[in-house]
């Protein structure tokens, strides 16, 4: 039987959107990326990297350079005679991709491409996969320490919330405004605080129906 305490971070953590104006500590967030670097990567590369913003008009400008992308596409959309779809995106997915904006905190989750011996002395040489290939790992390994931060910070009494909205938009200009390279991916962004409303657990879809097991 699985440790009930364990079940409890497993089971109860929330997406939470609405924080109280409480300020979170920059040992708090040491202490929550700690717990992040133990998930497993490829290798052991450990190619994650976090980005914590902790000023409150800094998060409030990525959030404004997201609805400066938006108007962009909505306007790009009517010109083309989708109007409808353009307003759509501004009413519909602008709030959803800029809940951020008033969180204590945003920590911005880094991928870096896999780097290895394997890659250096194997795949690279026999050209086998695509530079693509290995941006993806890369990826793959930064969402596992992703989950570990969002269930460390559940576990002290924190809230987190993982948008990739926002770098589906405005990538480049997120990059731009926080220094980071072209080098370096960001993966997604995740708000953080302390919660100021307790969503209901949305529904799952029974085990059956996500599980095949072959004997």
């Amino acid at each position: 039987m699985m440790d009930s305490s364990f079940a409890e971070i497993i089971k109860g953590r929330r997406s939470v959107r609405r924080f109280k104006d409480v300020r979170v500590s920059e040992d708090t967030i040491c202490e929550i990326v700690d717990y992040a670097r133990y998930a497993p990567s490829d290798t052991n590369s450990q190619t994650w990297q976090f980005v914590a913003v902790l000023d409150p008009e800094k998060i409030k400008g990525l959030a404004a350079a997201i609805w400066q992308t938006l108007h962009r596409m909505a306007q790009d959309a009517a010109s083309r005679g989708m109007g409808k779809e353009g307003r759509l995106l501004l009413r519909s997915f602008g709030p959803y991709a800029t809940a951020f904006t008033h969180a204590p905190a945003l920590i911005v989750v880094l991928s870096t491409p896999y780097q290895s011996k394997f890659r250096e002395r194997i795949f690279d040489p026999l050209d086998m996969v695509p530079r693509q290939v290995w941006d993806l790992e890369g990826t793959k390994s930064s969402c596992l320490a992703a989950q570990n931060l969002m269930l460390a910070a559940h576990a002290m009494g924190l809230a987190t919330c993982p948008m990739t909205g926002p770098v589906l938009l405005a990538e480049t200009e997120l990059a731009e405004l926080l220094g980071i390279s072209v080098e370096r991916k960001i993966n997604m962004v995740i708000s953080l605080g302390y919660p100021a409303e307790s969503p209901a657990m949305p529904k799952r879809k029974p085990v059956h129906e996500i599980l095949r097991i072959v004997r």
